[in-house]
């Protein structure tokens, strides 16, 4: 294209967001960086351009007809050339949108950086998560300053069930908390299969809060009984995918996977944490039974049944449940039963603990059966909100047997090996509501 004498130059945007900004020839951009041009170190000094002197021939065979408008030609058509002392190389213009990107995608800067420390404990099965200080927040008010806090999640996982917040310091952008949180019932399949997510917010009284920046930890980087440090930058929540933002041959496939997804995760949906104790008393001899008094009942079985021996099922607490009425709490109690249960009278309830997520029961109770018939049994614990008026919500549930997987297979198989030991273990409640159990 050339422009005659006595015509207005008129150029589309198409063709201005194709051109150099610089004057000279109109010539197409490959990279982002040749939209700022920079003079090379080695140059011996900027030449500057006169656009009057120079010809305003815009045709593609500009730079054979002349020199004297090869200083104003773009760096990449100016590498290798002689003289062009007022250009850049290809190497040099590379670097610089290197360093152009790698600045303007440093989030650390731009979001700030968190300092924390995580120490798991094996013989507690408990998670510390010390948050000590952050540096450099975003600011998120109008003073120009934050109040931020931090937020705790086990994924995958409820999370409104494991959620931990620390306190809020007001008017910083580089608090310090020194606070420590605590995770209880973690196992050590836990650690190797669950990630942390640390989320820094800033807290408005008026409004919602506002999300400065995250930070995902995966467990299996901490190892037991020893403390280790992190010192992370916050990152923006990685992005949903939108079905509207995708193309027609894209959108089904998309919807498709977030179906998948939203099963995998109903699947796999944790309410909380049970902790049970199973321990055999094998039967007594009569002079021990004597000696006893008839009184060693283990919780309630009486002289006759602890003669005969059993199964002693604790029930010692729960943490992190999930909250299932609108207040953020539920009314929790567990019942157990022993199946099959042909008589109908192996059930067993606890009390029912008012307004909490982490219940505290320590209750015990007694089966009486032999060894040989205990190994066919299954021992099925359900936790339930206690709602009055109304059907009780059911929370989650186990089942022990020697037809378990994971820690309820460990848990039975360990109280049938070592008879007169308690054995102590902690268990995932899941959504999945055993068979044969009925809402009561």
């Amino acid at each position: 294209m050339t422009v005659r004498r006595g015509k207005k130059l008129s150029i589309s945007i198409q063709e201005h967001m194709a051109i150099d900004v610089c004057p000279g020839p109109i010539r197409p951009i490959r990279q982002i960086s040749a939209y700022f041009p920079r003079r090379s170190p080695t140059s011996p000094g900027p030449a500057s351009p006169n656009p009057a002197s120079s010809p305003l021939a815009l045709s593609p065979g500009f730079g054979a007809s002349g020199t004297g408008g090869a200083h104003l030609l773009s760096p990449l058509l100016a590498h290798g050339r002689p003289g062009g002392g007022g250009s850049l190389s290809l190497t040099s213009s590379v670097d610089t949108s290197v360093e152009i990107n790698s600045s303007d995608s440093d989030d650390c800067t731009a979001l700030g950086t968190l300092e924390f420390e995580l120490r798991y404990e094996r013989s507690a099965s408990e998670l510390h998560c010390t948050m000590l200080r952050a540096k450099g927040l975003k600011s998120m008010d109008f003073n120009g300053l934050s109040d931020p806090y931090v937020k705790l999640h086990l994924l995958p996982g409820a999370c409104k069930a494991n959620k931990l917040k620390t306190k809020t310091i007001r008017n910083s952008l580089n608090p310090v908390w020194n606070e420590t949180l605590i995770y209880i019932g973690i196992t050590e399949e836990d650690m190797h299969r669950k990630t942390l997510r640390l989320t820094v917010c800033d807290e408005d009284k008026l409004t919602h809060n506002e999300l400065i920046g995250e930070s995902r930890v995966p467990l299996k980087r901490v190892k037991p009984d020893q403390t280790k440090r992190f010192h992370t930058c916050l990152e923006h929540p990685p992005p949903l995918p939108s079905p509207t933002t995708m193309g027609e041959a894209l959108r089904g496939i998309s919807c498709y996977l977030r179906e998948w997804e939203n099963e995998q995760l109903h699947s796999l949906e944790e309410r909380g944490r049970l902790l049970l104790s199973l321990q055999f008393l094998p039967p007594l001899s009569l002079e021990e039974t004597e000696e006893e008094g008839g009184g060693g009942g283990g919780g309630g079985g009486g002289g006759e049944g602890r003669r005969s021996g059993g199964l002693c099922v604790g029930v010692k607490r729960c943490a992190h449940l999930a909250a299932m009425d609108v207040n953020g709490f539920s009314d929790p109690y567990v019942k157990i039963y022993l199946k099959p249960d042909l008589q109908k009278k192996s059930k067993h309830k606890t009390l029912v603990m008012k307004k909490t997520l982490n219940p505290e029961f320590n209750e015990e109770f007694f089966y009486e059966i032999s060894l040989s018939e205990l190994s066919n049994k299954t021992l099925e614990v359900t936790v339930w909100d206690y709602d009055l008026g109304r059907s009780n919500d059911f929370i989650g549930g186990v089942c022990l047997s020697g037809r378990s997987q994971g820690d309820g297979l460990r848990h039975w198989t360990d109280c049938l090996r070592n008879q007169g030991r308690r054995v102590e273990r902690w268990h995932i409640l899941t959504n999945q509501l055993p068979r044969g159990v009925r809402h009561d």
